[in-house]
């Protein structure tokens, strides 16, 4: 193992030695190199006459660049825009980040959270976090609606084994007793057990309230006190999206933090889906546990962690990405801009209910809980969901998701208000062609 990696496992142990056992193989032997970044980390600093260590091309003092790339980065040098940026992420981003969590999050007051770690979007967050924290043959609990790429992610990449649970009672709500039995069931034969928390969820766009939240985190705390360690990570790719009272508006994360030694909360999020820039990717991991002794070199070994795995991977995300989303944050516009687009997705969310109010459609599907999100699902009776997504595609111009043989989603996010009466007309004429 290398000695760095060793420092840091050192560090770990001595604070916090449930986290050690709860890293994976490769968690364990993951380090940020102190090699080349380090010496040019250390000449930028003191290498006042001559630089010759960065792996860029330069010109005139500044970096080297052609001016029909930069004609199109209006505003930004290239400092900003076409350089590196670090492994970790560039700092400005990583505290207004930070900073953001605790506005949007008020339970995290006076908790400590480590600094977030800049991703290339959501997606790469959540393949580092398997990286780091999940070994062949770990568990991983799930709902048995979810995103399809935790199964290439986990399953697949890393040999993870998927236990499911049923993600709605009976009477709509989340399943939380069956997501308390699941964890509980596999705490019985393995010493970590992992769980990914989705709000709002995709596919079903459904949100916890805030009581299934104090169950879930209730459920899970039991579950470390009786000597298994647990990992949760949240995956709030759609965080902010929450359109009905009642709804939790902050992150399970933040009532997970620092709840016990055995348990490490992760949150998984970006400005991908919060701030409309899907394809900046620029995603964020940050940690929230139960430590002791010194949070402050827990975390600092943790970030190291996981800016190696990042280093390793990608080198960095990139820097034009992150100082744009940086620029728009600290724009006084910002927050602005941001609730106007939300009161517009809440309204066709809002449509959306509306219409499928309509007893018309009773005879051709069921309704899943939906009040948040880009996403709803429909279950269908009396069709084949992948033949019937078939027929609209081919005969009426109509494309949506077929999950199963039931299930279709929805993406009413990007349906015009005008759009989704018609939309759900046509699905409904699908059945009856089919029917």
């Amino acid at each position: 193992m290398n000695p760095i990696a060793e420092q840091l496992n050192e560090v770990i142990s001595n604070e916090s030695p449930h986290l050690m056992e709860m890293l994976s193989d490769v968690g364990k032997n993951l380090f940020f190199p102190r090699g080349i970044l380090s010496q040019s980390a250390e000449a930028k600093e003191k290498a006042t006459r001559l630089n010759a260590t960065i792996g860029i091309a330069k010109q005139e003092g500044g970096a080297m660049v052609l001016p029909s790339v930069m004609s199109c980065v209006a505003g930004l040098a290239p400092e900003e825009s076409v350089t590196y940026a670090p492994s970790f992420g560039i700092a400005g981003l990583r505290r207004q980040w930070q900073e953001s969590l605790f506005e949007k999050n008020p339970t995290l007051e006076g908790k400590n959270i480590s600094l977030p770690v800049v991703t290339s979007g959501v997606t790469h967050a959540i393949s580092i976090f398997a990286d780091i924290w999940t070994d062949p043959g770990d568990v991983l609990v799930l709902p048995d609606m979810m995103w399809g790429n935790y199964n290439m992610i986990f399953n697949v990449r890393k040999k993870v084994r998927i236990s499911h649970y049923p993600i709605f009672t009976a009477d709509g709500g989340y399943n939380v007793e069956a997501m308390a039995d699941c964890v509980k069931k596999e705490a019985e034969n393995n010493q970590k057990v992992i769980v990914l928390l989705n709000f709002p969820h995709n596919p079903t766009g459904y949100t916890v309230t805030e009581s299934e939240a104090d169950r879930i985190v209730s459920s899970l705390v039991s579950v470390a006190e009786a000597g298994t360690n647990v990992i949760v990570a949240c995956d709030d790719a759609y965080f902010g999206l929450f359109y009905e009272d009642g709804v939790l508006t902050e992150s399970v994360f933040a009532r997970l933090c620092q709840s016990h030694p055995r348990l490490l909360a992760v949150k998984l999020d970006g400005a991908t889906k919060e701030n409309y820039v899907w394809g900046l990717r620029v995603g964020f991991l940050t940690y929230g546990a139960f430590v002791k002794g010194d949070a402050a070199a827990v975390y600092d070994a943790l970030e190291r962690k996981t800016a190696g795995c990042v280093r390793g991977n990608i080198s960095n995300s990139s820097h034009l990405s992150q100082s744009i989303v940086l620029r728009a944050m600290r724009d006084e516009n910002y927050r602005t801009e941001r609730q106007s687009r939300f009161e517009l997705l809440r309204s066709r969310a809002e449509t959306v209910k509306k219409v499928l109010q309509d007893p018309k459609y009773a005879s051709a599907w069921d309704v899943y809980p939906f009040n948040s999100g880009y996403f709803m699902c429909i279950r269908l009776k009396s069709v084949n969901a992948e033949t019937l997504r078939v027929h609209l595609l081919d005969n009426y111009g109509v494309g949506l998701i077929a999950l199963g043989e039931h299930d279709l989603r929805v993406a009413f996010s990007c349906l015009e208000q005008s759009e989704i009466k018609t939309l759900f007309d046509i699905v409904y004429q699908g059945v009856q062609d089919l029917s």
